[in-house]
């Protein structure tokens, strides 16, 4: 029953992104190597899209993708806030063709969102040190943005603070790779839902209690209505 319960609450989540208008996809659906965190085809798709007009060619698309995946060489931290300049402030890289002036490449497109996709994934299967499932991936564009984490409030042993520990330590450790990307991650029991950062202590993840500004704000089960509705 409680596995049902965990499995329901996931559903529901998944169901509540559709209605925000991600695209749901179940992992096992999903074909790539196992050590690799992008959804590339996704990345591809987006790029191509984007940059028609420059003439963007494969080769360079693979190079953006080359630029996105490299380490920074440090801690996971310093990949982390690498790799997130990348996607928030963009880059330039040069063309196939020298003639060109380097082509300005924006990960996500801040500007006109209908430009992203928007991907929900859950059950996907990732192999660092351990091999991890993710209860939820949020991908824009193929690059994993938000990890989730749900755990059953029916099962009076676990609490909302073990997903917390299920992100921050067991996932940190055995698939840093993913959260390379990261901007936050968010951890749900279906009565609290909370975000935060993958470096913030746990006191500091907070609930999002209102859609607008004027809004009264929720508590309990709206919580996960009012966070999937505001912050995303």
């Amino acid at each position: 029953m409680t596995h049902f319960n965990e499995h329901a609450l996931e559903m529901a989540i998944m169901k509540l992104f559709e209605q925000e208008g991600y695209i749901y996809t179940n992992g096992e659906q999903i074909h790539k190597e196992l050590s690799d965190v992008l959804l590339r085809e996704d990345l591809r798709v987006y790029l191509q899209s984007r940059y028609a007009e420059q003439g963007i060619t494969s080769l360079e698309t693979e190079s953006v993708i080359a630029r996105l995946t490299a380490n920074a060489g440090g801690s996971l931290y310093e990949n982390n806030v690498h790799t997130f300049r990348l996607i928030t402030e963009g880059f330039a890289i040069k063309r196939e063709d020298s003639s060109k002036a380097d082509l300005f490449i924006e990960p996500i497109d801040f500007l006109t969102e209908s430009n992203n996709i928007f991907r929900i994934v859950n059950q996907l299967e990732i192999k660092g040190t351990e091999k991890r499932i993710p209860d939820g991936i949020i991908y824009i564009n193929g690059l994993p943005m938000v990890v989730l984490e749900f755990k059953s409030a029916v099962k009076e042993e676990t609490t909302i603070k073990d997903a917390f520990t299920q992100l921050t330590v067991r996932y940190r450790r055995d698939i840093p790779e993913l959260f390379k990307y990261n901007a936050f991650v968010v951890i749900s029991d279906g009565v609290n839902s909370k975000y935060g950062s993958l470096f913030t202590p746990y006191e500091f993840f907070y609930a999002w209690r209102k859609v607008k500004s004027e809004d009264k704000a929720t508590d309990g089960v709206n919580l996960l209505l009012t966070m999937v509705q505001g912050l995303f």
